[in-house]
């Protein structure tokens, strides 16, 4: 049987591939499966994934026949994983020799549903460590435990799908796939759903063999177009999902927050988006604002700092003023890719 089914896209990522191609061949092993998902590259990384497969063993290569953004993929991969544990690795990302192996072991040892890990983001030579916001560590605890406090970072808010590893019976209750067609913050129902409805989980205390690349040109963290609107329709779902849960007093005012400290980051950085698309980040958020229960808006922004909060108390006055657009979210999924 498989042990380790690896899910990872990629898309127009020649410049970094090969490196994230060699880390895999660093952690290869005969129970070990690499799902290699081109998602309609239109640079070489179709040609070096073709190579790879004949170079990597345990490598199957997916092919799109049209673009459909990070979400999309990872499900791809998720529909023909075999192995008894997931995890992810994004296509311009790398791990350490022998990381694979260790993760394995530690889920083994755990025997909780999933295990989270740290990890290293880099940007040029500068490298940092970012750890899972749970003090606890190499201890079974809770997920929905995890999600609180309302105003303090913790497991929900660090979303990296690829920073753990998930065992097959996630997948089978469709815990483990993503919303297709989100071109960003596809991470963030996912992490929300796996928290509120995943038995138990835990966190590695020793485990650091991620490397996340930051500042890569392609990435749309780094582009201002329509595609990062999707974070509305992300977290509209996170706001649903978690209304309808049976703790959704507990869980909601920590959803609120989160929204609006996203919404507040969008807005503050409004200048890199293109002008019609920054036009419509305003009337969007304003829409989404409307949406979210007044009384726990209220209360988030009467806790949150004075900057974010007189930005969203202006966008919102607006709104009710009538000078500000409230138009509902749009589906950015067919936007150019």
């Amino acid at each position: 049987m498989v042990k380790l089914s690896v899910v990872v896209p990629f898309y127009n990522v020649q410049t970094y591939a090969l490196e994230t191609l060699r880390s895999l061949r660093a952690n290869t092993r005969e129970d070990f499966e690499f799902l290699l998902v081109d998602d309609c590259s239109t640079d070489a990384t179709p040609e070096i994934l073709e190579r790879a497969v004949r170079d990597l063993p345990g490598a199957v290569l997916l092919r799109h026949e049209r673009n459909g953004g990070l979400a999309t993929a990872r499900n791809t991969g998720l529909d023909a994983a075999r192995g008894e544990y997931v995890t992810f690795l994004d296509g311009d990302d790398w791990v350490t020799p022998g990381y694979y192996a260790r993760l394995v072991a530690a889920a083994e040892g755990l025997g909780c549903d999933f295990v989270r890990t740290d990890h290293v983001q880099f940007t040029a030579r500068a490298r940092t460590v970012h750890r899972v916001p749970v003090g606890r560590r190499d201890e079974v605890l809770n997920p929905r435990d995890a999600i609180l406090p309302v105003a303090r970072t913790t497991s929900v808010d660090y979303a990296y799908a690829w920073a753990g590893v998930y065992h097959r019976r996630l997948l089978e209750r469709g815990l483990l796939h993503f919303t297709d067609g989100l071109r960003t913050a596809e991470d963030r129902p996912w992490i929300w759903r796996l928290h509120r409805e995943a038995e138990s989980f835990a966190v590695s205390g020793t485990l650091l063999g991620v490397f996340y690349r930051r500042g890569v040109a392609s990435s749309l963290t780094q582009i201002g177009d329509v595609r990062q609107l999707d974070f509305i329709r992300a977290f509209d779902q996170v706001i649903a999902e978690t209304s309808a849960d049976p703790e959704a007093d507990r869980f909601l005012p920590k959803a609120v927050r989160t929204y609006c400290a996203i919404i507040a980051h969008h807005l503050a950085a409004k200048d890199r988006f293109e002008p019609a698309v920054a036009r419509q980040l305003r009337a969007l958020s304003a829409g989404a604002l409307k949406r979210l229960p007044q009384d726990l808006l209220k209360e988030a922004l009467d806790t949150m700092d004075l900057d974010r909060s007189d930005q969203l108390r202006k966008l919102r006055r607006r709104m009710s003023s009538g000078t500000g657009a409230t138009a509902a979210p749009a589906s950015t999924g067919e936007a150019a890719a």
